[in-house]
């Protein structure tokens, strides 16, 4: 568990999500473990401690745990620190005994309780690893509880649309989104939302959500709730004035061409690197049509001298669950391939598995201007056409989407067509 707060309070804590996805148990300072041979799982919970029930309430008790997370046997702490319950399980003879490095206490195995002969051999690596393959494919229940997530944070969305023409700065419009998922029983976020307005949202993970939303093009909101330590992430962008201008609605138009080309290709058993690499073709033929780059350049000129990841620098996608970005993708940062290196999955995609198809176009001045200026690009991007286009920030659209067999299904709801967004945003007020 990690708990959030400050000395003398007592403030919301975060499950772990490897505890949380072997019990189903929310409860902070509790140990689990499970007896492969006997097929017997025990949880450890707090006994009850006056002082701890004066200021926080009664906590649950054996049998409402055991009745609440499915378990053989609920234990206290006590019975685990004195050793008692340990010995029992460890048997006469030495055991094999598999942990997530730093998530257990060790020193529950030097008690008077555990003889010597009694004290096992400990994998580190095997449970993790284990447990991180088996959190890519979703069961109907954790299906069922990204679903939810995604209907909050899509209504979120929508209420942040409706909002828009009333909001002075970032921050409010961030407020809003937080406010109505709270509201709607989802109390925790996924992650730190994005709240990105004008030439902000050239930056990817920009945090600060403070800045006057006066004179400014556009917004990227990237938010997303979590409901029962269930994930949501999604992305709009959005005109502030209602009306995207010519040069944001042609790169807005470009970045739903690319999501929904790539849409088409995600099935049970597609190479997601495939996937990623039509994401960078669709935009490249887009960004030449437009004249950013040189027309006499073939698309494969264009890919060749991977240009593209200066406006698309991110992989398109990562699964999605307990963790945001969730466990299974096996990114390789240190591949020397700029296409790949930020590319958070990699491999097939099974039939169960959730990934989001996020793909973005961001006119970052930094490091872009500067190489211009070394004649580094001369000859693929027309610079003239290029400053029109500077204002616009950054655009991304972003959906939660299940893997199927034959196919996929959108578990995101909120619309991002352009009339609709459009529409959306004059109404606010």
């Amino acid at each position: 568990m990690i708990k959030q707060g400050t000395s003398g309070t007592y403030l919301t804590s975060l499950q772990r999500r490897h505890f949380y996805y072997l019990t189903g148990c929310d409860l902070p300072d509790c140990s689990f473990a499970y007896e492969i041979d006997a097929d017997k799982s025990t949880l450890w919970i707090p006994p009850v401690d006056p002082e701890v029930v004066m200021w926080a309430g009664m906590p649950l008790l054996k049998q409402q745990a055991m009745d609440r997370f499915d378990v053989d046997e609920v234990l206290t702490r006590d019975e685990l620190k004195s050793g008692e319950s340990l010995s029992r399980m460890l048997g006469k003879q030495q055991s094999n005994l598999m942990v997530i490095e730093d998530r257990v206490d060790l020193s529950v195995f030097e008690s008077n309780n555990v003889k010597e002969q009694q004290k096992p051999k400990i994998d580190f690596s095997w449970a993790r690893k284990a447990i991180e393959v088996c959190r890519v494919v979703k069961d109907d229940h954790e299906i069922a509880m990204i679903r939810h997530a995604n209907a909050v944070s899509s209504y979120a969305h929508e209420q942040v649309l409706a909002s828009v023409k009333r909001a002075k700065n970032e921050r409010e419009l961030n407020a809003v989104f937080v406010m109505h998922c709270h509201a709607n029983g989802c109390r925790e976020q996924a992650y730190g939302c994005i709240c990105a307005s004008g030439t902000n949202a050239s930056t990817l993970h920009y945090v600060h959500n403070d800045m006057p939303l006066m004179g400014r093009l556009n917004l990227l909101l990237d938010a997303g709730c979590e409901w029962q330590c269930y994930c949501s992430d999604i992305t709009r962008t959005f005109p502030l004035h209602g009306k995207f201008t010519k040069e944001s609605k042609e790169i807005y138009e470009l970045v739903l061409l690319m999501q929904s080309t790539c849409m088409k290709m995600i099935r049970a058993g597609v190479l997601w690197e495939d996937v990623h690499m039509k994401a960078h073709t669709v935009a490249a033929e887009g960004l030449r049509q437009l004249g950013i780059f040189h027309s006499h350049l073939s698309t494969q000129d264009i890919l060749d001298s991977h240009i593209t990841t200066r406006f698309f620098p991110h992989g398109l996608g990562h699964y999605l669950g307990m963790d945001t970005h969730d466990t299974g993708g096996n990114a390789n940062y240190e591949d020397p391939n700029p296409f790949f290196a930020y590319l958070r999955v990699r491999g097939t995609l099974p039939a169960g598995a959730v990934i989001t198809n996020e793909p973005g176009i961001y006119f970052r001045q930094f490091p872009l201007e500067q190489e211009l200026k070394d004649g580094m690009w001369k000859g693929v991007i027309d610079e003239e056409v290029l400053k029109r286009y500077w204002e616009v920030g950054g655009v991304r659209i972003e959906d939660d989407i299940l893997v199927k067999e034959g196919g996929f299904e959108n578990l995101t709801t909120v619309n991002s067509d352009v009339d609709f967004v459009e529409a959306a945003v004059v109404g606010s007020g």
